[in-house]
């Protein structure tokens, strides 16, 4: 079987921080434009300790003016996985 692709949180949250600030955006301003009570979500999201929904990426996306795939990092585990 081929390697399977994955998301490295890790990396994605760097990339969602490092985003973030080259569009002059604070947390705050992203906790306000996705009406979070709290800015948790969005630390966990840099942490790379959770993900954005996919409706949340799509929002990410075009707050940021950036595809999603430009978000989102993608490694190959090339463990072969046998699937009975």
């Amino acid at each position: 079987m081929s390697a399977m692709p994955a998301i490295d949180m890790t990396a994605t949250g760097r990339n969602i921080a490092n985003l973030r600030k080259a569009a002059g955006l604070t947390v705050k301003d992203l906790q306000d434009i996705f009406g979070f009570a709290t800015p948790q979500a969005i630390y966990k999201w840099q942490h790379g300790t959770a993900m954005p929904t996919i409706d949340n990426l799509v929002i990410l996306a075009a707050v940021l003016a950036v595809p999603m795939d430009q978000i989102i990092v993608v490694t190959v585990d090339s463990r072969t996985r046998n699937i009975a």
